[in-house]
């Protein structure tokens, strides 16, 4: 059952101080760090946290304004913008998480691809087309290539301070493949499919190449402050079950198992019904899933240990308020806040109207789940132990 809260006094996070002049919990009374991390290890809350992917993003005036003088690159790569990008929808509209600004093919460039990223969207002009062409590709260091990175998350934990969760991310192995063979977004993917059905073995080499830098790309992101990280497999939905088995789940699991114990990993898959027997032996502490899936199914399904993030359709904000409140109580109901994560099943849309992210966020935080509401007796003590 459901119950809605509203907390007085709640300061207008739009106008607030420096970040670092107060905690986050002496604001509000909520340790949402210790929220998330509890959401992590799959708890039964009462309150559930709350972010949405991308946002920061182009749906947001004050990004806009940054963007208008800025490529997205030098943003991704400045750290005191990125920063300041990052820490817009904590500000705005009061969100549960902040993941830091990039992109998901930052390691591609430090792996030493040309890349070329817009508003049009992603190009990497020489792609990955051969044997010689993935020996080619290094194992960076994220200290030097892309340090930026981790010194941006150092920057949003010093703002913040240490009651807010900050998380960092990559594209999972397969994925960030696709980018690279590719060389930009196509339906189908049948380039980087032929390069797997033709030589499987030197795609596998690809493959664990790229999961050797992402452990080492993480790994800096979490000693920089990341207290969880997000894998993204956006494309793992293109595959068949057992092209997934064999090729996609291995790079995953190889991943997770580089990181495992420092931090919880969230794996987001899309499209990916058809794969959560086996996205369910990722290794991953949280599956992210999204608008397709049933999540009250996939709770009966899998194991008590894994938590789910998701999983409102990003479409759903475009809509009216009535319909905003219906889908994100009806997610919320779903799994009852036992391990649960409150996010979209996919990136937030440019169009999306401000006042319509901020009311799912609000939704999410004034909706008491589990025993409180059935009990209609919230207490902030359930919130931050």
């Amino acid at each position: 059952m459901l119950f809605s809260l509203r907390t007085p006094g709640k300061p207008n996070l739009g106008h607030m101080p420096p970040l670092n002049t107060l905690t986050a919990t002496e604001r509000d009374g909520i340790d949402r760090k210790n929220l998330f991390l509890r959401a992590c290890r799959g708890e039964a809350l009462t309150r559930v946290p709350v972010w949405m992917m991308r946002q920061a993003g182009r749906y947001l005036p004050e990004y806009r304004a940054i963007r208008a003088t800025r490529p997205f690159l030098e943003v991704c790569k400045t750290p005191d913008l990125a920063a300041e990008v990052s820490l817009q929808p904590f500000r705005i509209l009061g969100v549960d998480a902040i993941i830091v600004f990039s992109d998901i093919l930052i390691p591609a460039e430090a792996m030493g691809m040309h890349l070329e990223l817009n508003d049009a969207g992603p190009n990497l002009p020489s792609p990955i087309r051969s044997a010689a062409d993935v020996a080619s590709l290094r194992i960076f260091d994220p200290e030097l290539e892309t340090k930026f990175l981790p010194e941006t998350i150092r920057r949003i934990v010093k703002s913040v301070g240490p009651d807010v969760p900050v998380l960092g991310f990559a594209a999972a192995p397969w994925t960030l493949a696709c980018y690279m063979v590719e060389g930009k977004t196509k339906e189908g993917f049948s380039t980087v499919k032929s390069f797997l059905y033709h030589e499987p073995e030197t795609f596998r080499l690809l493959l664990n190449k790229i999961a050797l830098a992402t452990i080492a790309y993480l790994r800096a992101q979490i000693d920089a402050g990341a207290c969880a990280v997000q894998l993204f497999d956006t494309w793992c939905g293109e595959l068949n079950l057992e092209d997934y088995e064999d090729f996609a789940l291995p790079a995953v699991q190889q991943v997770i198992a580089g990181i495992s114990g420092k931090v919880p990993i969230i794996y987001y898959t899309k499209a990916s019904n058809h794969l959560m027997s086996a996205v369910a032996r990722s290794g991953a502490n949280v599956l992210s899933v999204d608008w397709r899936a049933d999540l009250a199914a996939l709770r009966k399904a899998l194991s008590p240990k894994i938590a789910l993030q998701g999983n409102v359709d990003p479409a759903v904000l475009l809509g009216p308020t009535g319909k905003i409140r219906e889908a994100t109580q009806s997610a919320l109901s779903a799994l009852n806040g036992i391990g649960h994560i409150l996010n979209l099943g996919h990136g937030i849309f440019k169009q999306t109207p401000v006042e319509n992210a901020r009311l799912f966020i609000e939704i999410g935080q004034q909706t008491v789940v589990g025993s409180a509401g059935k009990t209609n007796q919230p207490t902030s003590a359930a919130y931050s132990r």
